[in-house]
């Protein structure tokens, strides 16, 4: 598997223009467009403090001493690249593929329909643009537990690594979010940017409280939300069988319309739960159906970021009513997304 056979050159020169900008100081290895923690030489000025002895001349203001009558050193903000490192869901939900979802590249591949699949572009897209900007991005890749990692880095070369590991088969089966994202933090470098992309089924109080430890530890945190259409909307209408993805010997047929009104409820309560341990963390949260390109989906989201317009959840689904339009929807109050006990197959 390689990068063209999942995006065509127009796609990939789109991802590497999008810019993503930490909203909070980050730490990196070198001089990058991000804000540091730490104050050094650069453009952006950020305040001025009393002279002390020691301090190099050249950064005194003396046009604030002709008007003071004291000497102030100018201070700048310092910038740096950002350390990114993408946190995959490869657990057994996410092996799920509805007749509407896109297929990511031709037969030839192991890359199709499901949203393992789709999270796994988004992923390459993500790291793409990273390596485009001289940001390092690194990976680990999850189902039960981390398994297949690498740390962030910045040479081309690494955008192939990664797509080895997310190409590989998944062993599947079934995940705590808030259980690895605790296991993630002892490998997650200082005061970067976490991206986890996972559909998000499983226990919602769970995945709030890992968010908020993540925060706690000064890591800025994106949480996208990959879903199927089927998923969102429950169009099955006959007795079909219904087969548990993480537990593939349970499997049940069931008269869909009997349980359509109870799955639709438990999934905006759960998406409503999701939405809310969101906001109150400040974790940007965007939720995305896998017929969407997706690379239209990133720069929306990305763009919409970078004016503030993200902080709580987004909603980047197709629409139901315009097959061809990416409808966006911000959420006032929250109506996350949903998490069914068996993911659904015809």
């Amino acid at each position: 598997m390689r990068f063209p056979d999942l995006f065509s050159s127009r796609d990939a020169s789109r991802a590497a223009a999008l810019q993503w900008i930490a909203r909070q100081a980050v730490e990196g290895l070198t001089a990058g467009r991000h804000r540091s923690p730490h104050k050094g030489s650069s453009v952006e000025f950020k305040e001025h403090r009393p002279y002390v002895p020691g301090d190099e001349l050249r950064n005194i203001d003396w046009r604030a001493f002709g008007k003071s009558d004291r000497l102030y050193i100018r201070e700048f903000e310092e910038e740096t690249n950002l350390r990114c490192t993408l946190l995959v869901d490869r657990s057994g939900s996410m092996k799920y593929a509805g007749s509407r979802a896109l297929q990511l590249a031709d037969s030839n591949t192991s890359i199709g329909k499901r949203k393992q699949d789709y999270a796994t572009a988004v992923a390459v897209a993500i790291a793409y643009m990273m390596l485009s900007s001289q940001d390092a991005v690194g990976l680990m890749a999850f189902d039960d537990r981390i398994g297949e990692s690498l740390p962030p880095r910045t040479t081309p070369s690494h955008l192939q690594s990664l797509l080895a590991i997310l190409a590989g088969d998944s062993g599947g089966g079934e995940t705590d979010l808030g259980t690895v994202i605790r296991q993630a933090m002892l490998k997650l470098p200082r005061r970067s940017l976490v991206v986890l992309i996972s559909d998000g089924l499983g226990d919602p109080e769970s995945l709030g409280k890992a968010l908020a430890s993540l925060r706690s530890q000064r890591q800025e945190v994106v949480f996208l939300q990959i879903l199927d259409p089927d998923e969102v909307d429950f169009p099955f209408h006959d007795r079909i069988e219904f087969r548990d993805l993480e537990n593939t010997d349970h499997r049940e047929i069931i008269d869909s319309r009997q349980i359509r009104s109870r799955y639709m409820e438990s999934l905006q309560r759960h998406n409503a739960t999701l939405e809310a341990a969101c906001r109150r963390n400040r974790v940007d949260h965007a939720m995305i159906t896998t017929d969407v390109p997706v690379v239209d989906a990133l720069a929306r989201f990305v763009t919409l970021r970078r004016g503030g317009g993200v902080s709580g959840s987004l909603n980047l689904a197709r629409s139901t009513a315009n097959g061809t339009k990416i409808k966006e929807a911000r959420t006032a109050k929250s109506t996350p997304s949903p998490s069914p006990e068996d993911v659904p197959t015809r």
